[in-house]
């Protein structure tokens, strides 16, 4: 396996940005505060639509449609502005600073942190019953600083209730209960974004500049932001984002009127049409028609859009197989993939993540001993030098790791827990974002997956249970909206208009502090203000309970150990091996690894079927019409994108001006 990267090919190159400006522009005064606005409008509207709409998810793609809906509108202003007065438009490097900036925002107050941790420092005590018994189960080894509730107490205190039913009249939201508790968190998150900022910048160099990946998720924005390309002047931009806006508009009227016919991209799965014996034991497999999704991934390779599809349907002809031999198919625990697939992928991980280690090797032996013995010329303009990555990387693990044992966990597994998480599952959403363009990062299993290889999970005892019942919700499982992908699409971005790391580095933190700030005070009004009982469902009845729901047996004593799971890891990486040796050794072999570990995820479960329809169409394109044709339609498929995105916004802030039904988005 040469690189786990697509080998080059022509359909790909033009979608590479061009080398970064010889001398890198600062950072604007204007831009930053710009940027904090922009920053705080991104995460109100997200905590509207997602949380009070519900169904318009604007923040948890690795492209946010929030961002891209509004960097819209800024740039469309900024050109009406030129036109008035150059001197107060806005330049590239300010428009890239000011959409970096908004795209952290949305991560962190959407699924990247304040969505999630929220609400589960009260659902233990909201949630607790006699039938569940969670009081008798996890009050005694909560730590009293994590929870605005008082463990010690009975469940069902008066701020875990307002927070679910709401204030009563003239009740005043209990701040001071929070204020300890949303300290001590803010903690733990400042040092996993200090760590996801170190990583940035000891990978961008490897990534960016020796493997020459191609970022896909920066060509958008990148063409927006440069004014010599014409793309917000070509016809063909907004041939395609005038289709996914028309389509948008009736779904939107349809909801207003239901004699206006629907124009439906969702509510379909292939299970309908298979009720059969075996084919009916096929895990569910909706079918989500983005246009979207469509057009942002005629953008990658052909090969990795074959193998994105082609392994997501294989994992459903699995459980037809499985089933014909009367082998029942488990789920995988908090996932929606059968638990062979969890582990499969699992063991797909370890193979690419040491590749990705070993590849790499002679890099960061040279990272390591620039550390030592003094950085070099060219290590002035990274984000970081060497030192100060490797040096801040150890500091904010270590914080992350007392704050763990501080609250009671076993330091050993404070070690494993995080350090798979920060080098492990976050390498690889990252790297499936900067080679793969995904749009959505959640992977199949979380670290204590990785313990009950070896022991059962009751093995880890209860304080141990107790806090990875709030660590799993919190950081673990839902990977959608990770800081890290962020921090390296924001510097490739900067590299594109000749922006100075360092200075955009310094807008990273702004903008991660006024997300905290913001969304924090919004998404914690909000379920006191309206009852989050009233709220979106994933967020406060769902996510922040399967923790608990799922180490509920293993706290009330031992549960059988399966021994098979070890078995499908191990297939994993046998089936990873050997499609990373056919890969290199035969130049027409279709399968790429990256769409093997991908195959089980809810993210390829969301966006197989646009995976199919721009693979045919991409393949059409290039046999007959040739690379000409390809590039040019280029940016009536990102027009697409535009369209949908700019919608979504659109929608958003009609709904929440008069109070009217919005349309469905096919990305939940």
């Amino acid at each position: 396996m040469k690189s786990t990267a697509p080998r080059p090919s022509a359909a790909a190159a033009p979608d590479r940005p061009e080398a970064p400006a010889p001398v890198p522009a600062g950072l604007s005064a204007r831009a930053l505060l710009l940027g904090i606005l922009a920053v705080a409008a991104v995460c109100l509207v997200i905590g509207y639509a997602e949380l009070v709409i519900k169904y318009i998810q604007l923040g948890i793609l690795q492209l946010p449609p929030v961002v891209i809906g509004c960097f819209l509108m800024l740039t469309l202003a900024n050109r009406g502005l030129q036109r008035v007065s150059k001197r107060w438009a806005l330049s590239s490097q300010e428009l890239t600073i000011i959409y970096a900036m908004m795209l952290l925002g949305a991560m962190v107050a959407s699924r990247g942190l304040v969505e999630k941790v929220l609400p589960l420092l009260v659902t233990p005590d909201y949630f607790s019953n006699e039938a569940n018994q969670w009081q008798e189960t996890y009050f005694p080894y909560i730590p009293r600083w994590w929870v605005p509730f008082d463990p010690t107490g009975n469940s069902g205190q008066w701020v875990s209730k307002r927070f679910f039913e709401g204030l009563r009249y003239g009740e005043k939201l209990p701040w001071g209960l929070w204020v300890v508790p949303l300290a001590a968190w803010s903690l733990l998150a400042l040092s996993v974004f200090g760590m996801f900022f170190c990583l940035a910048a000891l990978l961008r160099r490897q990534w960016a500049d020796h493997e020459r990946l191609s970022f896909p998720l920066v060509q958008l924005p990148l063409e927006m932001v440069r004014q010599e390309t014409g793309f917000l002047s070509n016809p063909f931009t907004w041939m395609g984002a005038g289709l996914a806006a028309s389509v948008f508009l009736v779904r939107g009227l349809h909801a207003w009127y239901p004699q206006i016919p629907d124009i439906p991209l969702d509510g379909y799965a292939l299970n309908d049409w298979f009720t059969e014996p075996p084919w009916r034991s096929m895990s569910w497999t909706p079918i989500f028609a983005s246009l979207a999704g469509v057009g942002f991934l005629y953008l990658l390779p052909s090969e990795l859009l074959f193998s994105l599809w082609f392994f997501y349907l294989f994992t459903r002809v699995q459980d037809v197989i499985l089933a014909s031999f009367g082998v029942e198919t488990q789920i995988m625990p908090l996932y929606g993939c059968s638990i062979q697939v969890g582990h499969q992928i699992m063991g797909a991980y370890v193979v690419i993540v040491g590749y990705l280690v070993y590849s790499s090797w002679p890099y960061l032996k040279g990272v390591f001993a620039r550390a030592l013995h003094g950085s070099s010329q060219e290590d002035s303009r990274e984000l970081l030098t060497p030192r100060a990555a490797l040096v801040g990387l150890a500091v904010c693990f270590s914080v992350a790791v007392c704050w763990c044992i501080a609250a009671g966990m076993t330091p050993w597994l404070a070690v494993m827990v995080l350090g798979l998480y920060a080098f492990f599952i976050a390498m690889l959403m990252t790297r499936s974002t900067a080679e793969a363009g995904l749009l959505m990062t959640e992977t199949s299993f979380r670290p204590v997956d990785m313990f009950r290889l070896f022991a059962p999970t009751h093995a880890l005892g209860h304080t141990n249970m107790t806090l990875l019942a709030f660590l799993d919700p919190a950081l673990f499982r839902d990977q959608r909206g990770l800081v890290l992908t962020g921090f390296l699409d924001g510097l490739k971005l900067g590299d594109g208009v000749g922006l100075s790391r360092r200075k955009l580095g310094v807008a990273f933190v702004v903008a991660l502090l006024t997300a905290l700030l913001v969304a924090g005070a919004f998404e914690l009004w909000l379920p006191y203000s309206q009852g989050s009982v009233t709220l979106y469902d994933y967020v406060y009845r769902a996510n922040n309970q399967w923790g608990f729901q799922d180490y509920s047996a293993p706290m009330s004593g031992p549960i059988p150990y399966n021994w098979t799971n070890r078995v499908w890891f191990g297939v994993g990486i046998v089936v990873t091996v050997a499609l990373a040796i056919l890969r290199t050794r035969f130049a027409w072999w279709p399968f790429h690894p990256l769409g093997y570990a991908l195959c089980g995820t809810w993210s390829i479960l969301v966006f197989w079927f646009p995976c199919l329809i721009a693979w045919i169409l991409k393949t059409v394109i290039l046999r007959y019409g040739g690379m000409r044709t390809y590039v040019r339609l280029r940016p009536f498929f990102l027009g697409l994108v535009l369209g949908e995105f700019g919608m979504a916004v659109l929608w958003t802030l009609v709904s929440a001006a008069f109070q009217v039904p919005a349309p469905n988005f096919p990305w939940p």
